[in-house]
């Protein structure tokens, strides 16, 4: 489904957003730019050429810039004297020169329309979702119902169960339903960049005249962070050198799914991680903190999946399990399970499948290293062998011979 178009503004009333940040901006972008046309600075704007038109304006009588020459009916512009001064000011206050910022009630009401909560999933597109990994009818089931949910998701058991790789599956549930993302929002003057080109995935978009270019098409997010995550990236982050803020991870993720992977092996602890999240994930809601101590609300708009191999009810207190609404074992391999894997494999990676090698591999991994039998182990063990031929230089072959070897590389010896 794509997003209905958001009307670009045609007036600097219509943006939301205070008419002097826009003027400073507009400012900021001339200086460092050198020259530019009015047609240009609406485009690294995002905003209408009207609303420019207005801005230099208001630029021209205040003597901050001055007109070069004309292109195509429109004026080309320089910084004046006056106006090198101004923006170099401006910039020593913030450094912020990318397109105009969203107002925070535009940037609410725009992630409440698309609320993930909207996604509809059926049994089909849970099917074709997981169409790669071999999964019982039940997990299946329950990952379709938490989807619809858009509540928290706990994916808990052994290691090497395949619980990241469901995680990260789980977002494709999401492919066909983008979503606008702002490149900034404005708070008290303050701006809090949200757009992150490393973690959206923009979607190809035609330059349209009518859309407003302040947001961005793009997948709805999928975002992953593991032991890297600190309390502080809950939180709005400022930059003391550009002197603007950088949403937290669940802001950029709003709209979308965030997967909390090894939960529990993080530098923030599973408390602390509850304090901060426990009435977002209750009521949908978060509160961030400016500098100045000014808290603001935000949407708390996402999926949220746990995985971890640590025993939940250890990791956190009820209070917490309670506010996650779906619990989702992922245990050991059934060998039907397993060789299915194998197979899948084997015709992925052009080794001839033999019956007969799943069972020895079975044999190997239960009776000869004590093992169970882990969804990863079928990956591993084979990519142990092509590794084994590509040194050897020689085309890679499945026997009991290169089962074994790579047991060995791959298993301590008992």
């Amino acid at each position: 489904m794509t997003p209905a178009k958001i009307a670009i503004t045609r007036s600097i009333e219509e943006t939301g957003v205070r008419k002097n940040l826009l003027e400073d901006l507009a400012l900021k972008i001339i200086y460092l730019v050198g020259e530019i046309s009015l047609l240009e600075l609406a485009r690294q704007m995002g905003l209408s050429y009207k609303v420019v038109e207005e801005l230099f304006q208001r630029l021209r009588t205040d003597q901050l810039c001055q007109v070069t020459g004309m292109t195509g009916g429109t004026h080309r512009i320089v910084a004046s004297s006056g106006g090198k001064s101004r923006a170099l000011e401006l910039l020593a206050q913030n450094q912020y020169v990318g397109p105009a910022p969203v107002s925070l009630e535009d940037y609410v009401a725009r992630i409440r329309t698309q609320s993930v909560l909207d996604n509809r999933i059926t049994p089909d597109d849970v099917t074709r979702a997981f169409a790669d990994l071999v999964l019982d009818h039940k997990t299946l089931h329950q990952l379709g119902v938490a989807a619809t949910s858009g509540r928290g998701i706990f994916l808990y058991g052994p290691t090497g169960t395949g619980k990241t790789t469901i995680a990260e599956t789980l977002t494709r549930l999401f492919d066909q339903d983008p979503v606008w993302v702002p490149y900034a929002v404005e708070v008290d003057g303050q701006i809090i960049t949200v757009f992150d080109p490393v973690l959206h995935q923009r979607l190809e978009q035609s330059a349209d005249p009518e859309q407003d270019g302040r947001w961005v098409k793009c997948r709805r997010p999928r975002m992953m962070v593991g032991g890297e995550l600190t309390i502080e990236m809950l939180d709005l982050q400022f930059n003391s050198g550009t002197r603007f803020y950088t949403g937290p991870v669940q802001m950029k993720a709003n709209n979308g799914v965030l997967i909390i992977d090894d939960f529990g092996r993080q530098r923030v602890s599973p408390e602390e991680l509850l304090n901060r999240w426990v009435v977002p994930l209750d009521r949908r809601i978060d509160f961030i903190t400016l500098a100045g101590g000014k808290k603001i609300e935000i949407p708390f708009d996402l999926l949220v999946i746990f995985a971890t191999n640590l025993d939940p009810a250890k990791l956190v207190d009820e209070a917490f399990l309670r506010r996650i609404q779906t619990k989702i074992k992922v245990d050991y391999m059934k060998p039907d399970q397993f060789r299915e894997i194998f197979r899948r494999l084997c015709e992925r990676h052009k080794l001839g499948y033999e019956p007969v090698m799943a069972d020895e591999l079975i044999r190997l991994v239960e009776q000869e290293y004590r093992e169970p039998l882990r969804a990863c182990y079928p990956r591993d063990i084979l990519q142990q062998i092509l590794w084994m031929a590509q040194y050897r230089q020689k085309e890679p072959t499945l026997d009991c011979k290169a089962l074994e070897n790579a047991c060995q590389n791959y298993f301590l010896a008992l």
